[in-house]
């Protein structure tokens, strides 16, 4: 006497109550995992995520160790924010815009407007990639600033740099889909990203104190948003952070965001053919 085994089709329960079905990841969860493998697997964007930017930090470190600058705070306690804002912001402009870039000339951005996958979702995986990659970037430049060869004094109030990367990271992705929209080469990508980039980490006190830099040039530097990314995380790591200042270099880079991702809306283009 022979017996069968009642077949089971995916989503029915098993003999013994339990279900064969796999659980399938939604899309948000498939291409934030996409997203972050194609950054860590790249060579060279792991360098220029990572190691260009923490060599800024060493030269500037080694050129300046043991100085103070205005007030007695070392002037570690500038460069190492400074890096940091510079680097985070940096690595949120170019990887959306190379990746905007990209998809519009490869006809992807039209392949995914026929699917059930709404460009938001496509976007936002980005920003939360874009969110784990500059915590990663924070994590590690504090831990080169905190040797004692360099000497960086970390304040308790710490934690409070959190939202300003957040902020950070959303202000110059927004800027990144900006540049990503205008460009339709690797290389106009390139040469757009690295003309705000540059400029920027020199006149926001990025690379430079601030308070070093001439009146005028402290004044026009608060239309950037590396500035406030810089002033917030040099005072919040150098415990002399306020909720008033807090509360003024969040609000700077949440305007920000929100006046470039308008204007990413208002110039994105679905294909190089429309």
């Amino acid at each position: 006497m022979t017996t069968t085994t009642p077949a089971t089709t995916p989503g029915t329960p098993a003999p013994g109550g339990k279900s064969t079905a796999k659980a399938v990841p939604g899309p948000y969860v498939t291409l934030t995992r996409a997203a972050f493998l194609a950054s860590v697997r790249d060579r060279t964007t792991v360098f220029f995520t990572f190691a260009f930017p923490l060599v800024f930090l060493v030269v500037f470190g080694l050129l300046f160790r043991g100085q103070s600058v205005d007030g007695g705070l070392p002037y570690i306690n500038y460069v190492a924010p400074g890096v940091l804002a510079w680097g985070v912001g940096n690595a949120a402009l170019f990887g959306p815009a190379f990746a905007l870039m990209h998809w519009r000339r490869d006809d992807i951005l039209r392949l995914i407007w026929r699917t059930p996958t709404p460009l938001p979702t496509v976007l936002g995986s980005r920003l939360l990639v874009a969110i784990a990659v500059g915590l990663m970037q924070a994590v590690l430049f504090t831990a080169v600033a905190l040797l004692p060869f360099f000497g960086l004094h970390l304040d308790g109030s710490w934690p409070l740099a959190l939202p300003l990367l957040v902020l950070g990271v959303a202000a110059f992705l927004a800027l990144g889909l900006v540049v990503g929209s205008l460009a339709d080469t690797p290389e106009a990508v390139a040469a757009i990203a690295n003309c705000v980039m540059v400029p920027m980490a020199f006149l926001s006190g990025a690379f430079y104190p601030a308070d070093l830099l001439p009146g005028w040039i402290r004044t026009a530097s608060w239309v950037l948003p590396l500035r406030y990314l810089d002033d917030g995380l040099t005072d919040v790591l150098a415990g002399r952070a306020s909720a008033g200042s807090l509360a003024l270099d969040c609000g700077g880079l949440v305007a920000f965001a929100v006046v470039f991702g308008l204007i990413a809306a208002r110039i994105f283009r679905w294909s190089n053919r429309t």
